[in-house]
């Protein structure tokens, strides 16, 4: 099977929102192993939304659209699926009362024009939302599916977690599982190179790779008659994978370096702090993002002046005055100085210039050292993070603050 993602909204195509709904849909469906060639935005507008939906429909088994189900007259798009199909509109009382309840619950008037998001066609799927008044559906009609979720993201992405995923798969006499596997500091040419055969030799599972800033994920997809029949195709994949990228890869199923940092000091029962100066506090915002942080996050600093790195930090005068606080020598200092004032079992640092001035043929834009060290290691990377960029200030403290998380990865692996 496979599906196109129609977006319905004018809000979309004047820029005053971002679609993030198709970015969503198109990871969801890749998942359940369903092929998505096409992803459109169409305004408000009943013609064009034909239009949109009847090219759709000529290429795809499916098509999943988003908005325009709410009660306004330019909501239309149940309206357009329906005259499309041939299909009269009724009413389903289920989901006014749902509706009526809703909003006598909430206090407020149940205006007349609210029970147009309880008509459907006829015959069609409903998928009740939990999240707000517009209920989704599903019709089938001459061998194509056509799915309707609400706009709004919260809406969107709780109705398909709970409802429209159980409704796919449910259509499928077989089950699709997959795993990411997560790469970092390695381009996604090499990695394709390296396994360029290999991606072409196995047909069941699949491996696909994904680049994101820094890194590159690799989804490794079987398609089985159950899930313990996909699990075993997947295993001897996953570990070569893992075995050739041994020096990269930070995680399975992770959801960023965040996450698997904070989790993997969570299993090891260890705690971090944090001496930030380019990265202004990056890694510590990044952590403390994490639910359960607070078990392995004791504390950050951001130094920014050589006064608040003696000061705070004890980095000697000596070291800033001979190798400057871009350095190697200072990097240590710092987290030194943090893991001692905290009490933490690691203490990390970053110290560099962020640009996009400030830079010296020695000492260039970009130019970044981190340092993590332990009671039994010590470790520092030199980074030359400088791309040119237009916003290469926020991407070198984003790299920066990637490789330092990583770097701890490392350590603690080396420690096992």
């Amino acid at each position: 099977m496979n599906a196109e993602i129609l977006c319905v909204g004018t809000e979309i195509l004047l820029g005053d929102i971002v679609n993030t709904n198709a970015a969503y849909l198109a990871r969801e469906l890749a998942a359940l192993g369903i092929g998505c060639y096409y992803q459109s935005v169409v305004g408000d507008n009943a013609g064009r939304l034909a239009e949109g939906l009847q090219l759709a429909l000529s290429r795809a088994d499916m098509v999943i659209t988003t908005g325009g189900l709410g009660p306004t007259y330019d909501d239309l798009t149940k309206e357009t699926v329906a005259e499309m199909f041939g299909l009269s509109m009724e009413l389903h009382r289920p989901s006014l009362e749902k509706m009526e309840a809703m909003f006598k619950g909430r206090g407020r008037v149940f205006t007349k024009n609210n029970e147009k998001q309880a008509y459907f066609p006829k015959g069609a799927h409903i998928f009740a939302n939990d999240q707000g008044t517009a209920p989704g559906l599903a019709v089938e009609s001459q061998g194509k599916v056509v799915i309707l979720l609400p706009g709004p993201p919260g809406e969107m992405t709780a109705m398909f977690q709970k409802q429209v995923r159980p409704y796919l798969e449910s259509r499928s006499t077989r089950v699709l599982r997959s795993h990411t596997i997560h790469l970092f500091d390695i381009g996604e040419s090499t990695v394709e190179d390296m396994l360029h055969q290999s991606m072409l030799d196995h047909e069941n599972p699949t491996i696909a790779p994904y680049a994101k800033l820094g890194e590159v994920q690799l989804r490794v997809t079987a398609s089985a008659a159950d899930e313990a029949e996909a699990e075993a195709l997947m295993q001897p994949v996953m570990e070569e994978i893992c075995a050739l990228f041994a020096d990269h890869v930070y995680g399975v199923d992770v959801q960023d370096l965040q996450h698997a940092l904070v989790g993997r000091l969570q299993e090891l029962g260890k705690t971090i702090a944090v001496a930030e100066s380019c990265t202004g506090g990056t890694i510590a915002s990044r952590l403390t993002d994490i639910a359960g942080a607070s078990q392995v996050f004791l504390c950050g600093a951001v130094t920014y002046s050589n006064e608040s790195k003696q000061k705070m930090l004890g980095v000697s005068a000596q070291t800033l005055e001979q190798h400057g606080a871009v350095s190697p020598e200072c990097a240590l200092e710092m987290a030194r100085g943090i893991r001692t004032a905290s009490g933490s079992g690691i203490g990390l640092s970053t110290t560099g210039i962020a640009g996009p001035g400030g830079g010296t043929p020695q000492k260039p834009v970009g130019l970044v050292y981190v340092a993590a060290v332990t009671e039994s290691q010590e470790k520092v990377l030199e980074l030359n993070l400088s791309r040119g960029y237009a916003d290469q200030r926020k991407l070198i403290r984003n790299w920066a603050s990637m490789y330092a998380m990583n770097l701890v990865l490392e350590l603690c692996r080396e420690a096992e």
